[in-house]
């Protein structure tokens, strides 16, 4: 039986701006990486998206960022591997307090745009990521590309790591994927559905450029600003329920 964990970027409102639509995603996956205020959120989405997952029974995740609200967290940033590292374990470290009041507690870190892009492929930044939720909590599971620094190290660290691919993104034959400043465009929910089902069963996606590549999927990822992320988000329950793919909380595969 095939298994694989869908989830969402999310609490990325902030003061009177509103973004996405959380309580439709939450009905459709597992797991709900939520912003921590640096690149997006506040404290009192922060609040809400935990008392929503809780509601509908997601596992919950923070979603560190660079310091970047203009941005929206996908501008590359220069920053010593110590400031990432306290970044990551400020960000943290204020979702655990809001997780705790709901009496839930945090299971999984996924870095968010421009600094989960430059760990992919920095070994010394995937390692101050690493350190700061070793340290916050050891059974605490990182999401990373399956060809990534962030999983060559998390091996060596010992730190529980999911292999992640994208609904939504192009995947590149590098094993990496294609960072957009804005939500990518969904032309077939149902064509980029049923790629789901193939990453997930055959372990194949078909890049960019048009090449069939390998690639390896324990959770899937979709993001909450991609316009149509709740559609799409129901077109692959859908396609995967149909594919014979049971979806559960990444607790219960790696």
């Amino acid at each position: 039986m095939f298994k694989v964990d869908l989830n969402c970027d999310m609490g990325e409102s902030f003061g009177l701006y509103e973004l996405g639509n959380d309580e439709e995603l939450m009905q459709s996956i597992t797991s709900a990486n939520i912003a921590c205020g640096f690149h997006a959120g506040d404290p009192h989405v922060m609040r809400k998206t935990v008392e929503l997952a809780k509601k509908y029974d997601v596992g919950i995740g923070a979603h560190p960022g660079f310091p970047d609200l203009l941005g929206f967290g996908r501008r590359f940033m220069t920053c010593t591997p110590l400031e990432i590292k306290d970044y990551v374990m400020y960000q943290v470290g204020a979702l655990r307090e809001f997780s705790a009041a709901a009496d839930v507690k945090i299971q999984h870190c996924k870095p968010h745009g421009a600094l989960f892009m430059k760990a992919m492929e920095d070994k010394t930044i995937a390692r101050a990521i690493l350190e700061a939720i070793h340290a916050i909590d050891p059974n605490m599971v990182i999401f990373a590309l399956s060809q990534s620094e962030v999983m060559e190290e998390a091996i060596k660290m010992g730190v529980p790591v999911a292999k992640e691919a994208y609904a939504d993104r192009e995947h590149t034959e590098g094993g990496s994927i294609l960072l957009t400043r804005t939500g990518a465009q969904i032309n077939d929910y149902e064509e980029m559905a049923q790629r789901v089902v193939r990453m997930v069963k055959e372990g194949r996606v078909i890049t960019h450029d048009g090449k069939d590549v390998s690639i390896k999927a324990e959770t899937i990822c979709i993001h909450g600003d991609t316009p149509g992320a709740p559609t799409l988000a129901k077109k692959v329950v859908e396609a995967l329920k149909e594919g014979g793919v049971e979806i559960v909380p990444i607790k219960k595969i790696i």
